[in-house]
């Protein structure tokens, strides 16, 4: 099956909804995604997008053609009538509107539901679906659609001059069945039947329908219906019957496809996650594009759920919505209970992005997440830093910090490092600070916390006295005891630094409460 056209995409939406004012490439011209237009971000080069004029009026568009065309795009969308035709059929684009009053968002998902229901040939078989529905539609002579269980429209037939209806075309536009009490009805008595029923009209202005359950191995794999506006051909239920068991092949073909592509998609991502995929070839396999990626990390903010297991699950399916609505196809993976993305560079919107993740699973899950991001990286053989320093993020997040970029908490994830790298060598991790810590714990003093509070004040008296809330006559007599009773030289700057570092670190991995 052929990727949206221009064509096809009218013979969905249009009419009210949209309306084509010319299309000087003609109707075949290839339409691949709907963008918002952003005034104060750069314009990709996005071959085949429709761009949708925000914030511009109609009237002042005919400069967005130029840049329209420049950046390969199909068609402009503008709000209103009085839209640039002339710059549109000068530039070669083509020009659509919507109504004056429309809300761009809800244009936008008009616009990305109707292009992205008809897949490409290697979307895992569900191409060979709309070949079907075609195929059933021009044997029964009515409009036909199959449907999953859940009654989300997989495939639907593009036979010219069928007659359709309201039903019908809102389920096209959302890929999903309306729900009503009715149609619940028909669900019911459809799975119920041995074979092909006829079901009356809903409601005043539609039409009846022809359908039958699609199953295998007594499992139901979904649902074909046929349009009946009264003119079905004879044997339209001996041809429904037989393109239900195509469609049962299709479907099981479909399915194993898709799960196949996502066990390899996720060891892929795996392997690049921990820096042991072939850079080259990890970025075109998974769809990320571009060089500039960043990894963000995902984890629920809490100790223990009885089913954590299901709920990391859910966490999964949360960020790959949100990511693919965001970029489209994306990289998303679930790694011992931590829910990794790949981001696409620039990373200007991606703290955005994924503040916006942690409060919708929040209220989806009914448990709070955390969300940390690494570093903007430069290739698929940088990816493995990226996560490295997301999970460092991670560790230093907490309630009053459910969401940070690594460079926003760089202070604290270095001394972390720090702590990690000092912790496992002796030498590093020798020196006066022990001593310290063993004499507070033997004595009930208060060496170390006054000694971290002085350095912390740039070695001012006053400053330590005022972080540790006392007179500094006090802070200045604990600090001449600590040098008598430990042996430490506070002259000495180099002692001064390692011994603050030891302080801030290691002393911190023991649980020793100092700062």
């Amino acid at each position: 099956m052929d990727a949206c056209t221009l064509g096809d995409l009218l013979d969905v939406i249009g009419g009210p909804s949209v309306r084509l004012h010319t299309a000087p490439a003609g109707l075949a011209a290839p339409v691949t995604e709907a963008l918002l237009y952003d005034a104060h971000a750069p314009l990709p080069h996005a071959p085949g997008a429709l761009l949708l004029a925000v914030g511009v009026r109609a009237t002042a568009a005919g400069p967005l053609v130029r840049v329209a065309a420049e950046a390969g795009m199909t068609g402009l969308v503008v709000r209103g009538p009085d839209g640039p035709v002339g710059e549109a059929e000068a530039h070669g684009v083509a020009l659509l509107s919507v109504d004056e009053d429309a809300a761009w968002h809800h244009v936008h998902l008009l616009l990305s539901s109707a292009i992205g229901a008809r897949p490409a040939p290697s979307a895992g078989g569900l191409g060979d679906l709309f070949a079907l529905a075609d195929a059933v539609a021009a044997a029964t002579g009515g409009a036909t659609a199959v449907e999953d269980p859940r009654q989300r429209i997989l495939a639907y037939s593009t036979v010219p001059g069928q007659p359709v209806d309201e039903d019908r075309r809102q389920g096209i536009l959302g890929l999903q069945v309306p729900v009503s009490p009715a149609n619940t009805e028909q669900y019911r008595v459809l799975f119920a039947a041995a074979g092909p029923v006829r079901l009356p009209a809903l409601r005043d202005g539609d039409l009846p329908r022809l359908a039958v359950a699609v199953r295998a191995g007594g499992e139901t794999l979904g649902s074909v219906w046929v349009v009946d506006d009264g003119t079905l051909a004879p044997d339209a239920e001996e041809t429904l019957a037989q393109g239900a068991s195509t469609a049962a092949l299709l479907l099981l073909r479909a399915r194993a496809a898709q799960e196949l592509a996502r066990h390899q998609n996720s060891d892929l991502l795996r392997r690049l996650l921990d820096g042991t995929a072939d850079p080259s070839t990890a970025f075109d396999r998974l769809g990320l594009q571009g060089s500039e990626v960043r990894v963000a990390a995902f984890v629920l903010d809490a100790a223990s759920l009885p089913d954590a297991e299901q709920t990391a699950l859910r966490l999964l399916d949360v960020v790959r919505l949100q990511c693919e609505a965001r970029y489209g196809r994306h990289a998303c993976v679930l790694v011992d209970g931590v829910v990794y993305a790949v981001l696409p560079g620039p990373g200007a919107r991606h703290k955005r992005l994924a503040e916006d993740i942690v409060a919708r699973a929040g209220q989806a899950l009914r448990v709070s997440v955390r969300a940390a991001l690494g570093e903007v990286v430069d290739g698929a053989a940088e990816v493995a830093g990226s996560r490295q320093d997301a999970e460092l993020v991670l560790r230093v997040l907490g309630p009053e910090l459910p969401v940070a970029t690594v460079d926003e908490v760089r202070p604290r994830v270095t001394l972390l490092r720090l702590a990690e790298v000092l912790g496992e060598r002796r030498e590093l991790s020798a020196g006066a600070w022990r001593r310290v810590l063993a004499y507070d714990e033997d004595n009930g003093t208060d060496y170390a916390r006054t000694l971290v509070s002085w350095f912390d004040a740039g070695c001012d008296m006053a400053g330590a006295a005022k972080l540790l809330a006392v007179h500094p006559n006090t802070c200045r007599y604990r600090l001449k005891q600590a040098q008598q009773h430990v042996g430490i030289d506070l002259d000495d700057p180099d002692e001064r630094l390692v011994l603050w570092l030891q302080l801030r670190t290691l002393a911190g991995l023991r649980g020793s409460a100092i700062a």
